[in-house]
C-alpha cells in the first residue's frame, strides 16, 4: 500500500495564513475565565499567568471572528 506524498512549500515560498474558525463557546469559555481567575486567585503569580491564558484565548476569539473563513452549516 503506497502511502500519500504531502507536497510541502518549499523554503522560501511565502504561504498565505488562514485563522480558524473557533465556536462561539471558546470566547465564552475565555471571558469567564478571565473574571474567575481575576477574583479567585490570591497568589498574583498564578493569577497573572492565567489572566494571559484567558486574555491570549479571548485574542484569538476575535481574530477567527473577523479573520476566519465563512464555514456552511451541515
Amino acid at each position: 500500500m503506497k502511502k500519500k506524498q504531502i507536497a510541502f512549500p518549499s523554503k522560501g515560498e511565502a504561504q498565505p495564513w488562514h485563522a480558524a474558525p473557533l465556536k462561539g463557546s471558546f470566547m465564552i469559555l475565555a471571558i469567564v475565565g478571565f473574571l474567575v481567575s481575576a477574583y479567585l486567585f490570591t497568589n498574583p503569580a498564578w493569577r497573572l499567568a492565567f489572566l494571559i491564558v484567558f486574555a491570549a484565548m479571548f485574542v484569538a476569539s476575535i481574530i477567527s471572528m473577523t479573520k476566519a473563513d465563512v464555514v456552511p452549516e451541515k
